[in-house]
């Protein structure tokens, strides 16, 4: 059987903590190596395509009632040569395409909780794609929360809460993925509460 690379089922990614915490149903479309961007990425190919896949998984999925995207990591590899500011234009290109009249009628509306991924450690595994990429990390949450505030979306600083693992400098270890998970289902209480 082929490795995924993903944690064994008992060591829960986040979904999956988050939807037990608010007792909801939850569709991962998590795929290792998806870029924000409309395009395919340099090595993994066309179907690292965020856009084209978000626009799948809207056609796929449904009714939604609520969307999370947590997307960016891998366009800030070295090879694609992002500012934080293209980065969160790509991000705001996938909540254009979610709050398209179209789709929000297929859905019967739903809202938006853009999450941004903690900052990357520039170590481990994949040092050598992320090199010298820590700084647009940094300046991520900060171009997401305009972008989220601009889309008139809910937003969320995942590194607030948690740290890649340095084993590879952008993935996170079993524990963080509990406390990413309570604390997601806290913000969406929190949000929907309001």
């Amino acid at each position: 059987m082929h490795d995924f690379g993903r944690h064994p089922r008992h060591l829960r990614r986040w979904p999956v903590v988050m939807a037990e915490a608010l007792g909801c149903t939850v569709i991962e479309e998590g795929l290792p190596g998806r870029l924000a961007a409309g395009h395919a990425d340099t090595t993994m190919g066309p179907e690292m395509n965020g856009q084209l896949g978000l626009r799948i998984a809207l056609a796929s999925h449904g009714p939604i009632d609520l969307l999370t995207i947590m997307l960016g990591t891998n366009d800030l590899k070295l090879d694609h040569g992002k500012t934080a500011t293209q980065i969160a234009a790509s991000v705001a290109g996938l909540i254009k395409i979610a709050q398209d009249a179209d789709i929000q009628a297929k859905h019967g509306g739903f809202d938006i909780l853009l999450i941004c991924p903690p900052p990357i450690l520039e170590g481990g595994t994949f040092a050598s794609d992320f090199a010298g990429q820590r700084v647009v990390s940094d300046a991520l949450p900060a171009a997401y929360a305009f972008v989220a505030h601009t889309r008139g979306t809910w937003f969320m600083d995942a590194g607030a809460h948690i740290t890649s693992s340095p084993v590879d400098g952008i993935h996170f270890d079993a524990a963080a993925h509990e406390v990413l998970g309570r604390a997601v289902a806290a913000e969406i209480r929190a949000r929907a509460g309001a």
